[in-house]
């Protein structure tokens, strides 16, 4: 039986110079990236009207091909300008995902493993996608400890939103939901916390916010500086060291922040319930107020 390869939702992608809409074959069975994952991503937000650090999110993109050895043939602003333009296809209702990509055609002459940056091409997709969409996104989230650890730079392209680095994080995902848990911490291989399976992590203890420190084990993303720095705008103790399980297990409060949902609290820890925290609601508040703030500047 042919699998369904139609999009999910309502979908715009620009590649070479055109909108397609829905989901457009790309590569084909000789492509590098289909054989040998040569891809790079990044995925901005758009909600009411307002798309917050879009501009960031279009500069990542950039340096995760360089990480990869690919060439980034779009300026940032030129990615950031055609992201305007697709959000203008869809209906103004539904909230975005903004998905630019990379990904190598053809193998480095001599090394067919090795991308061929001159090879590299972009394409941008834009699809449907409702805030707070999945079991994160409603009410909160569950984790469980993961058995599966993070990379370190040494061993893959952690530096880089690189697609070879999500197979990891989707048996992450699959091995804690066939437990019934929706999300698990990640260590790195020292065994500290790195992040969830799909988002950075904090937690709240005696009222000063903990995060684990960037060691280029995990993504430090976007929305996880952003709710650092708002918080800490904001009054509070924000603070990136090495953290144990054990430091969440005596967590008052755990909460998780990523592009697609923003910011989620934790309302479970393997056998142990936890309420929302008034930090994570304070968290998600700030960010929500900046955003709308800073439309104006977008």
């Amino acid at each position: 039986m042919a699998v369904d390869t139609s999009a999910r939702s309502t979908t715009w992608t620009y590649v070479d110079g055109e909108w397609l809409s829905g989901n457009p074959p790309l590569i084909g069975p000789t492509s590098h990236a289909m054989w040998l994952g040569s891809t790079v991503f990044d995925g901005a937000r758009w909600f009411d009207g307002i798309a917050p650090d879009l501009d960031l999110h279009c500069q990542r993109i950039n340096r995760s091909a360089l990480a990869l050895g690919l060439k980034p043939v779009v300026t940032a602003e030129d990615i950031e300008a055609l992201a305007w333009e697709g959000v203008k296809k869809f209906d103004g209702q539904t909230a975005i995902y903004i998905k630019p990509m990379y990904w190598a055609e053809h193998g480095m002459p001599g090394s067919v493993v090795a991308a061929d940056p001159d090879s590299t091409r972009f394409a941008l997709s834009l699809f449907e996608a409702p805030m707070g969409e999945g079991p994160a996104g409603k009410g909160g989230q569950s984790l469980t400890i993961s058995p599966f650890r993070r990379p370190t730079i040494e061993c893959m392209p952690t530096d880089a939103k690189a697609g070879c680095l999500y197979p990891n994080n989707g048996r992450i995902l699959m091995e804690a939901r066939a437990r019934g848990f929706s999300n698990a911490l990640v260590r790195d291989m020292l065994g500290n916390i790195a992040e969830t399976g799909s988002s950075n992590v904090f937690m709240v203890k005696d009222g000063v916010v903990f995060t684990p420190a960037s060691n280029k084990t995990f993504l430090a993303g976007i929305t996880r500086f952003r709710v650092m720095t708002l918080l800490r705008d904001a009054g509070f103790d924000v603070v990136e060291t090495s953290l144990t399980l054990s430091d969440f297990e005596g967590a008052d409060e755990i909460f998780t922040s990523g592009n697609y949902s923003k910011v989620v609290p934790v309302t479970k820890l393997e056998d142990r319930d936890l309420q929302p925290g008034p930090i994570a609601a304070k968290a998600k508040d700030l960010y929500m107020d900046w955003a709308h703030s800073s439309a104006s500047d977008l």
